[in-house]
């Protein structure tokens, strides 16, 4: 299906599925300021080839769903939460796997919480547990340091500029040798020719959860498979090895030498065997 849009939870969002809507539905939630594209179209091919209905989407201030004044973001973490439910309702007939990857994963984590029946499977990648009192190390000095001096932000109307802002962007969180610097630039060009607002897509840092108290993970019965990179500099190995430890009887993939990434082209031998493995009917 070519991209459409789906009015949802009160939102505009743009939508593209692969695959039969007769398989088992896998619903692909990227992570923060990321549109659908960073969800390689043949990465989304490969698992549709293989029996499953495939949906990824533009988060709202990413791509073409709908894009908020830079700075002022009309929503909160709970409603990407609720975007999720709704395209689930939508496009799955109710139920599907979940497959998230960093704050997608965190979405995720949430929406097995608020809405357990929508959920046939976890796919948690790249991510963190969102429940309380977890004592996990930080993240690796090398990423402190980006953060700490962070890029000058480029003249969003120049395309290029904002390109390049967005390659040198994903550069210090992969893994050592795990850098695809001519696959990321083309995602990267792909995102800024699709996105109505490419500045928009930092409201996102500016999100928070709300008043309400973190989550409890302990009663979630979904069965569940962690897929994290070795050399994940935001959330090192022991967050994945915490996260499993979550859920009852949860699988955990290490990925040898990736970091804070989309799984590169190389470990998809790996990652897309494992996910339709985790999503059998």
């Amino acid at each position: 299906m070519a991209e459409t849009m789906v009015r949802t939870n009160g939102a505009d969002l743009c939508v593209e599925t692969f695959g039969d809507p007769g398989d088992a539905a896998v619903l692909l939630i990227s992570g923060a300021t990321c549109s659908m594209d960073w969800w390689d179209t043949e990465f989304c091919q490969r698992l549709a080839e293989n029996g499953r209905f495939v949906v990824r989407y533009d988060h709202r201030d990413t791509g073409r769903s709908v894009c908020y004044p830079p700075g002022a973001p009309g929503y909160t973490g709970h409603d990407l939460v609720g975007d999720a439910a709704g395209l689930v309702d939508a496009l799955t007939g109710g139920r599907a796997h979940l497959v998230g990857i960093s704050m997608g994963g965190g979405i995720a984590q949430q929406h097995v919480v608020d809405h357990p029946d929508q959920v046939a499977t976890l796919t948690l990648m790249s991510t963190s547990p969102i429940d309380a009192g977890n004592d996990l190390p930080p993240m690796a000095d090398r990423l402190e340091s980006v953060f700490a001096d962070p890029a000058p932000e480029p003249n969003w109307t120049d395309r290029d500029a904002v390109v390049e802002y967005l390659v040198e962007g994903e550069r210090p969180f992969a893994g050592p040798g795990s850098f695809d610097e001519a696959h990321v630039r083309e995602v990267a060009r792909r995102v800024v020719e699709r996105s109505l607002s490419p500045e928009s897509a930092k409201n996102h840092w500016l999100l928070d959860g709300g008043d309400e108290p973190p989550p409890r993970l302990d009663g979630v019965t979904a069965p569940t498979l962690v897929i994290h990179g070795t050399e994940d500099p935001l959330f090192p190995p022991e967050h994945a090895v915490a996260l499993t430890g979550k859920f009852a009887g949860a699988a955990l993939l290490l990925l040898d030498g990736v970091g804070h990434q989309m799984p590169p082209r190389s470990a998809w031998d790996l990652v897309v065997p494992a996910i339709l493995r985790h999503t059998e009917p």
